[in-house]
């Protein structure tokens, strides 16, 4: 039987486990804002989910009713703006500035088996909102929520790979208009436009769903998907076409997967129907 890790409670995030499915809660009350300490702690979470080899799903909404995360701590940046501007600073894309906290955090998550799921249970604008972006699944609870990325309201654009995402996620045109005009949208819209899986009552219940869903199907499966989908935006159709013929010979020899082939080659199951319960687990 394996053992999970521990359930850890920081200063501004949570997480807890049961059985293959992690739940992190972000939060900072009273206003719910991402800061430096919430950026260490997002990286601290996945410091201790890398050892967890039964792990399947990991599910990040916010602890607190209605806010998921509300946005990058302004005043923090102001100051920071402050400094740089007193120090002569300028900058330029032949010099790329070095990743930040939630940057790493981004690039990590992207980069696991672990498939990640934001459950989207408030308001997530700027920071917030580019961190469910970078989460593979997005489920977006129902209410009255300002969602988006309005950083030119500041005279900032978003800096977390905002621009990226909904660039890959919406198409140039779609995602001109929404950040030129600093669009704050509705869950509905999340859904109509594919930047959510569904719009629901309760994120959290509906993920925690999902999560089950996933985690009954072999392991190895889902994280070839992940790579796969993920690697769609940056190989060329021939390139991704060679990456999914491997991978699919490589589910083929997946231990977890030859007796569900056979049960559906003999006629026993459907396959339609989803497996009993979960198979294999991922290598860290």
């Amino acid at each position: 039987m394996t053992t999970n890790p521990a359930d850890w409670t920081g200063d501004r995030v949570s997480l807890t486990f049961t059985d293959t499915t992690a739940v992190v809660r972000c939060f900072n009350p009273a206003q719910g804002l991402m800061d430096a300490q919430m950026e260490t702690e997002l990286l601290s979470v996945l410091d201790q989910l890398d050892g967890w080899t039964a792990g399947r799903v990991v599910i990040i909404t916010g602890r607190d009713p209605g806010m998921f995360i509300r946005h990058y701590n302004v005043a923090v940046l102001h100051q920071r703006a402050l400094a740089m501007q007193a120090a002569g600073k300028r900058f330029s894309i032949e010099r790329p500035v070095p990743p930040a906290g939630i940057h790493r955090f981004i690039e990590r998550v992207g980069r696991s088996p672990l498939v990640f799921i934001a459950a989207i249970n408030g308001i997530a604008m700027g920071g917030g909102f580019e961190l469910a972006l970078g989460c593979d699944i997005r489920v977006v609870q129902d209410g009255d929520f300002e969602l988006g990325l309005p950083e030119l309201n500041l005279g900032l654009l978003p800096g977390a790979g905002g621009t990226q995402q909904m660039s890959r996620l919406l198409g140039e045109s779609r995602a001109m208009q929404l950040l030129l005009t600093a669009s704050v949208l509705e869950p509905s819209q999340m859904v109509a436009w594919g930047l959510a899986a569904a719009s629901v009552p309760d994120a959290l219940a509906h993920a925690v769903d999902m999560a089950g869903r996933i985690a009954a199907v072999p392991a190895r499966a889902c994280a070839n998907i992940k790579q796969l989908v993920r690697g769609a935006s940056r190989w060329s159709v021939a390139e991704g076409e060679a990456a999914e013929r491997t991978l699919f010979c490589d589910c083929m020899v997946d231990p977890a997967a030859l007796p569900l082939m056979q049960a559906v080659g003999s006629g026993e199951r459907s396959i339609s129907s989803p497996p009993a319960q979960a198979g294999g687990t991922l290598a860290r």
